[in-house]
């Protein structure tokens, strides 16, 4: 019986453990507000991370830019009395700010420029695992650049499993710079963090020039044998004459579907139940089993002691009588 106790204390522990790490991978989807802030130059910007208050861990703010590696902007450390670090080039720079109140370490972004346009990750390092908290893509438009562009994308796209779509963004430039420009296409969804899934580099075939410096190209990103993973908001994104315009993004639905992130945490939790359900039975069928085993041998120990006595009552009457 006391085995029996231990291996279900264990089973809780370990529900216990794989519970508290789902709740923090899933904490910061309750807060998340915007994954994509386009900005003016000279706005401030708040990039929100939250996490829940009773893990104590250190956590990281990397920026990348597209075509760079990523970029170490701070980081936070509570067994070290709170103490916070940003690294070179922002510690040179009074415009970036954490705040790191209780269960958030949001990063202040002030007086923004377009050297800011890029994608920030929060990252929390916990027991050796690296877990990304929070992906934000930023874009920063300067009203007083010499740049005329247009990026335009149809708002939303009804597509069916198995089926396929394609996808078109169409931009429009007139360069004050010289050079070509790159296309690049993100995916948002509520399953997964913004990312790069496709660039088309710089490409001239499907462009239509009227002059050297003005340009309408049309992009169109084909997807095949969809399923609901393809599911989101596609962003075209244009890098020319070193900054970057964002269109307002597609978004996919599929017809008929509606994809929550609840129902990977209610699938977690309804497995987690059944595992548990079906253990508790096994160790009371085998309870059970071992019970009816010690009933059996003490019923077949008192029939014997029973027979013992009937003999030897029968043989004393035996003796007396003759």
């Amino acid at each position: 019986m006391a085995s029996a106790h231990i291996v279900f204390y264990l089973i809780c522990l370990f529900l216990g453990v794989i519970a508290q790490r789902n709740n923090m991978h899933l904490s910061s989807s309750v807060h998340e507000e915007a994954r994509f802030i386009s900005a003016k130059s000279g706005d401030r910007v708040t990039l929100h991370c939250y996490y829940e208050q009773n893990v104590v861990a250190p956590f990281y703010w990397y920026k990348q830019t597209l075509g760079e590696k990523p970029k170490l902007v701070s980081s936070f450390f509570e067994l070290e009395n709170n103490f916070v670090q940003f690294h070179d080039p922002f510690n040179n720079s009074a415009r970036f700010r954490l705040d790191n109140g209780k269960g958030k370490k949001h990063l202040i972004i002030s007086d923004l420029s377009v050297s800011d346009s890029a994608t920030y990750y929060c990252i929390c390092s916990y027991f050796y695992t690296l877990m990304f908290l929070e992906t934000i893509i930023v874009s920063v438009n300067d009203s007083d650049l010499n740049i005329r562009a247009l990026v335009h994308q149809s708002a939303s796209e009804t597509i069916q499993p198995g089926g396929s779509v394609s996808l078109h963004c169409m931009v429009h430039t007139v360069l004050s710079c010289d050079g070509e420009h790159s296309v690049y296409w993100f995916k948002d969804s509520e399953d997964s963090q913004p990312a790069l899934i496709y660039t088309h580099g710089v490409r001239n075939d499907q462009c239509e020039r009227k002059d050297k410096r003005t340009h309408t190209c049309v992009y169109n990103l084909t997807m095949e044998s969809l399923n609901v993973s393809h599911a989101g908001i596609y962003y075209c994104a244009v890098a020319l004459c070193g900054h970057i315009l964002f269109g307002n993004g597609t978004k996919l639905d599929f017809g008929g579907f509606t994809v929550r992130r609840d129902s990977a945490a209610l699938m977690y939790f309804l497995s987690a139940a059944l595992t548990l359900t079906t253990i508790i039975s096994v160790l009371s069928t085998f309870l059970v089993y071992k019970m009816k085993k010690r009933n059996n041998c003490q019923s077949r120990d008192s029939n014997t002691n029973d027979s013992v006595n009937l003999e030897v009552s029968f043989k004393v009457w035996k003796f007396m009588c003759f």
